[in-house]
């Protein structure tokens, strides 16, 4: 809204006045003079600002009384002509003692006007001025506004990339250590965010999580409130005074992210490259705003949105909140607004009420990742709006003292001045960067200790649903929004790996009660089967995800455990193939009414156990995130199983003449023999992916 009123003014049939009032222009006069005060030796001075308008300005009136008064002239009669002035510009009539600039239909480049009083008593003073007629340039502000977005965003990306690389498997040690404690939750949050650069993907990795029974909703909450505090960082970052060196800093680490061969310089080098980004971005979109200054329209517009009022700091905040929305991404979004405050459009009290705004609007990328997803994922999305709604507006009850607390900390005085011009622009980015800090600091300590109420509130407005079967994920919780950020996309796609694991698991389950069930199982059959499918859906989509993520710049960590989680979905997916197997030659003997001998049973029973067992123990390495490792110790227990998989076929089949199994029988066991044995094979080909081996 904020944004389309700027770039699209000119064709919605604005009106732009002048810069200058159409009234005799006393202040103009006062405007500190650049020259001696002259006298009559022909000195040239300067007495009157330059004056400049834009096309369609009315005439421009300036009443020469007083700034003659102030020269040699004094208080005696005088009278003035002009000596120099071109029309192409503007006209200049004097009319007595007031100076008339009519303005001309078309631009022109900058023309001297030349004017000289003389008193009564002879004396003379000349003094000179420039006019200026000038278009704005809509396009330049549209194209220099975006392109600067674009940087703004492009370094963003780069640094937050940067920062994930550095940190490396630390980033996904501090999400797997997510506990029920919301104060760690909180801290894992902050850390989190702080090194993705982005609420967003951290709030929708938290919905995705708490989807696929990852984490719990208690821990979303904690994880949620940091993330509000996290991406703060923003705003902290452009308080540094880097400014126009922007570009230069830049364009330097560009070279040792392509040249470098280290991985940590080239990433530290990406994450400096971000950072120049992300200030030539802001410097960029200030200047494009700079021509706002220059329309009274435009600024007369913003100055609607003031927060000196509570109905104007709640327009303020709806605006913010909407530009998010729009933009989908609440730093874009401040830095717009503090490229607006450090070239004086908006005041601070309209900059922090946008602030406020923002943090409603980044909760809409949480909201629509909650779409198609389970209960308790519903609950924390509900949660991340309910939680910055209720603190914008118990902030916006007391906004005007909560400033007050932001001047004293930033200023020393509760009722400091923090107009441009009399503090800077970085002080003024600092205060809100302050003001969006404080905001979510406090938010978060408030609601900490009430977290755990509004979760069980948001449990009866949302409660769950009836039948556990409609609670069922049979596909992955992948967000492609999750790409951007590959240290959380490698851990959530692990997420689902482990889903995998989990299925494979209890299709084993589910398989032994089929062994020991004396009825048909149908039911256990479907299931079982129907899982086998899931499984199938499931490798494809982590399959589709996992090479999405490839294809962009990832660290070398993050492609080889990508390469190892490829290679360990194909694995399970072919584990619920075999086991599959089994199900359908059980199934081959209930159709001919046929049963295996109870011997053969218990023997089928020893080995499902030994193999659902290896199951266990090889998977348990991956669950546990730093002892994958560990797997090399895992592979003498499939030996085990192919020995004893080996002694039951030599044994069916050397069995005498009279104790032979029937053709059907003997041909069923022996399958789900081999079938059990591929299950080993797997395993040992995760065991040995798990321990680096192969």
């Amino acid at each position: 809204m904020l944004v389309s009123t700027l770039l699209f003014g000119q064709f919605a049939g604005t009106v732009v006045a002048a810069p200058q009032t159409d009234t005799p222009s006393e202040n103009v006069s006062d405007a500190p003079a650049t020259g001696i005060p002259g006298d009559s030796n022909g000195l040239t001075i300067k007495l009157i600002p330059d004056q400049k308008a834009f096309l369609g300005s009315p005439a421009t009136l300036i009443d020469l009384s007083k700034i003659f008064a102030e020269t040699e002239i004094g208080d005696e009669p005088f009278e003035i002509e002009v000596l120099r002035s071109k029309k192409d510009v503007a006209e200049a009539v004097v009319d007595g003692h007031r100076l008339q600039l009519n303005w001309q239909r078309k631009t022109a480049k900058k023309r001297e006007v030349l004017l000289r009083a003389t008193s009564a008593s002879g004396k003379t003073v000349d003094t000179k001025f420039y006019v200026e007629l000038w278009e704005p340039d809509y396009w330049k502000l549209i194209l220099t506004v975006l392109g600067g977005l674009g940087l703004f965003l492009l370094g963003m990306k780069n640094l937050s990339e940067g920062l994930q690389a550095i940190a490396g498997n630390g980033l996904r040690r501090m999400i797997s250590i997510v506990t029920d404690n919301r104060l760690m939750a909180t801290g894992v949050g902050v850390l989190v965010t702080m090194l993705v650069q982005s609420s967003s993907i951290t709030t929708v990795m938290v919905v995705g999580f708490v989807n696929s029974g990852f984490m719990t909703l208690t821990q979303a909450v904690g994880v949620i409130m940091g993330a509000n505090i996290g991406t703060t960082i923003t705003g902290w970052i452009l308080v540094l005074k880097i400014g126009k060196y922007g570009l230069p800093l830049a364009g330097a680490a560009a070279f040792f992210y392509l040249f470098s061969k280290r991985d940590r310089l080239r990433y530290c080098a990406l994450a400096v490259m971000g950072l120049g980004l992300v200030f030539l971005g802001l410097e960029l979109m200030k200047d494009g705003f700079a021509i706002v200054k220059e329309l009274p329209e435009f600024e007369a517009w913003f100055k609607a949105f003031d927060a000196g009022t509570y109905l104007g700091v709640l327009k303020c905040a709806l605006v913010g909140c909407v530009l998010t929305f729009i933009v989908q991404s609440s730093s874009a979004t401040l830095g717009i607004t503090i490229g607006l405050a450090q070239i004086g459009v908006i005041d601070f009290d309209t900059a922090a009420a946008l602030v406020l705004g923002e943090n409603i609007g980044t909760t809409i990328t949480a909201w629509l990742a909650s779409f198609g997803s389970n209960t308790n994922a519903k609950r924390a999305a509900y949660f991340h709006i309910v939680f910055n709604v209720l603190g914008v507006a118990w902030i916006t009850a007391v906004f005007h003292f909560y400033l007050m607390l932001v001047r004293y900390v930033v200023a020393g005085d509760t009722n400091a001045d923090m107009t441009l011009g009399v503090i800077s622009s970085a002080e003024i980015t600092a205060a809100i960067a302050m003001a969006h800090t404080g905001f979510n600091v406090t938010n978060t300590i408030v609601f900490l200790p009430l977290a755990g109420y509004i979760a069980t509130a948001l449990k009866r407005v949302i409660p769950d649903r009836r039948r556990p079967s409609d609670e069922e994920e049979h596909l992955t919780n992948l967000d492609i929004r999750m790409l951007e950020s590959p240290v959380v996309a490698v851990e959530q796609s692990r997420v689902e790996v482990l889903r995998m694991v989990n299925a494979c698991k209890q299709m084993m389950a589910w398989l032994k009660e089929l062994h020991e069930t004396d009825g048909p199982g149908k039911q256990l059959r479907k299931q079982i089967l129907d899982m086998e499918e899931e499984l199938d859906v499931m490798q494809n989509e982590i399959v589709t995800f996992m090479s999405n993520l490839l294809v962009g710049n990832v660290p070398h960590d993050v492609v080889a455990e990508s390469r190892r989680q490829l290679r360990l979905v194909d694995e399970y997916e072919s584990i619920s193939d075999c086991i599959a197997t089994v199900v359908k030659a059980h199934r081959h003997l209930e159709r001919h009414e046929l049963r295996l001998p109870d011997a053969q049973q218990q023997e089928l029973m020893e080995l499902h156990t030994m193999v659902s067992d290896y199951l266990s123990l090889v998977s348990n390495y991956y669950e546990q995130l730093g002892h994958a490792g560990g797997a090399v110790e895992a592979l003498p227990h499939g030996e085990s199983i192919t020995k004893h998989a080996k002694s039951l076929y030599k044994g069916v089949i050397s069995k005498p003449p009279e104790e032979q199994l029937e053709v059907r029988s003997l041909v069923s066991y022996n399958r789900m023999v081999a079938a059990y044995r591929r299950v080993r094979d797997h395993l040992v080909n995760i065991a040995e992916a798990l321990a680096g081996e192969k």
